[in-house]
């Protein structure tokens, strides 16, 4: 090994230390950095150039024989993340003039719409645990109620899977500390955190509500541990875990003959479709879904289009083959 790859080896070993120790990223993520900067270097190295003398062309080429080779796109942006981190440091200990990635961009992601149920789909997913609970046994009650309060909240209420997880009993200065939610049935509202640690409340409907009246009543049985706030309760009294939910949800969407499995989100996004299409208003859907940005939340209108769509080419004398 050369003087000049013993040197960028050098300074890329105090790179890795450098977001081990100072930005305490995961072992995985580390992992990750190392698998994107030894590429960029294999790369470089197959030009005869050192990666911290690689120019902004360089990368772009590279960035594009990635692409070729069929890296997608979302990859590709995370590795330019990686490099733009790696190339921004050189710059602040005094190795680089310039960040070489500065105005690279990743190939556009073809933007994919979310799944969603039909209304009458979500209905019946949600009238069924609720018709499950009615006719439990007396042991399998419980359970049997939490499984339909979870899926009323997720349809009638749009929250996240990790919201409904961190939904306590009561609220609690603690809890709200800790970034955890609550039902306050008197007001029908629910109040959750959801990212970027932003508080939000939403409305819970009649059906919610009588559906968590009645696993209420019966939660004691599911013997929650000394002190265990949460409201929805897994095995040994625990709070719920999301792989113990999409469990729930996949029984529950199969044994109801609904023509997919459903899971947390699928709910999340029948909730603004449906909302979206009786409304229009999209506002009201980016406030109640938590959205920080309304961007996010205008691809439901293409989902909306989708169902108009439908209903034109089945109901149209002109759309009709």
């Amino acid at each position: 090994m050369g003087a000049d790859s013993q040197h960028e080896q050098a300074l890329l070993d105090d790179y890795l230390r450098h977001i081990a120790t100072e930005k305490r990223l995961a072992e995985r993520t580390q992992l990750l950095y190392l698998h994107d900067l030894q590429r960029l270097f294999e790369l470089a190295s197959a030009e005869g150039l050192a990666p911290s003398a690689a120019q902004n062309f360089h990368l772009r080429a590279w960035v594009a024989k990635l692409h070729a080779g069929g890296a997608s796109p979302r990859t590709l942006a995370l590795t330019l993340s990686v490099w733009r981190g790696w190339y921004a440091w050189l710059g602040v200990h005094g190795h680089i003039a310039a960040n070489p990635c500065t105005g690279l961009r990743p190939p556009k992601r073809a933007q994919t719409l979310p799944k969603a149920l039909a209304v009458d789909e979500a209905i019946t997913l949600a009238d069924y645990a609720c018709q499950q609970a009615e006719n439990a046994s007396a042991t399998a009650a419980a359970l049997a109620w939490r499984d339909a309060a979870m899926v009323e909240l997720l349809y009638g209420s749009g929250l996240r899977v990790a919201e409904l997880v961190n939904l306590d009993v009561q609220a609690s200065s603690a809890g709200e500390a800790a970034g955890r939610g609550w039902v306050d049935s008197a007001a029908a509202e629910v109040h959750v955190q959801g990212k970027g640690s932003k508080r939000r409340s939403a409305p819970v409907g009649s059906k919610s509500l009588a559906a968590l009246q009645r696993y209420a009543a019966l939660r004691a049985e599911l013997q929650p541990k000394e002190g265990e706030m949460a409201l929805f309760l897994g095995a040994r009294g625990a709070r719920i875990s999301v792989a113990v939910i999409w469990q729930v949800l996949k029984k529950l969407s199969l044994a109801s003959g609904l023509p997919m499995r459903v899971h947390a989100h699928v709910l999340r996004h029948s909730f603004a479709s449906h909302l979206l299409q009786s409304s229009g208003d999209l506002r009201a859907v980016q406030e109640l879904l938590g959205h920080a940005n309304i961007r996010t939340t205008q691809i439901y209108t293409r989902l909306d289009f989708q169902h108009l769509a439908q209903t034109y080419d089945a109901a149209h004398p002109r759309a009709k083959k």
